[in-house]
């Protein structure tokens, strides 16, 4: 690819994240949330079709991390891309899905799953606070907490 193809494209995806300004900046001169967005640059900018993220935002703090879901929300809405997130966040599966996966621990199968159906754009929606989502919420609590006792990882007695 030309360099000033080259160039486009990265001006376009670091614009898509919201990083114009830092193009220059190394790494370790952006915060957490900022890191998060460059991988997530580099990553769309190859075009794929799927976007793996395995827990891209545990590492930061839980402000950021609902301020990076909103992010992701609107660049999945503009990009369309197919997006598989894992995580271990109930509230981040449901929020940012269409359809919510349980796994079991040990060996991991699928317990059970579901279909999320939230107002979208949702980062323009107070979704967190509907009955709808807590519900869902629930629901999804409710299959891992099961699947956690069955594979004995809790004991409630004390024992």
């Amino acid at each position: 690819m030309p360099k000033n193809k080259r160039r486009e494209q990265c001006q376009k995806y670091i614009k898509l994240v919201g990083l114009t300004g830092f193009e220059n900046s190394y790494p370790t001169e952006l915060s957490g949330g900022m890191q998060q967005r460059a991988g997530l640059a580099r990553a769309l900018s190859i075009d794929p079709e799927v976007l793996l993220m395995d827990e891209p935002f545990a590492s930061v703090d839980m402000q950021t991390r609902e301020l990076l879901q909103d992010e992701l929300l609107r660049i999945w809405h503009e990009t369309t891309k197919t997006v598989v997130f894992i995580t271990h966040s109930i509230d981040e599966a449901v929020y940012l899905s269409d359809r919510v996966v349980i796994f079991t621990p040990r060996p991991g199968t699928v317990k059970g799953e579901f279909h999320v159906d939230l107002p979208k754009p949702r980062y323009e929606h107070d979704v967190r606070t509907m009955h709808e989502f807590v519900s869902l919420r629930s629901k999804a609590w409710h299959m891992l907490k099961d699947s956690i006792i069955e594979a004995g990882g809790v004991d409630y007695a004390g024992e």
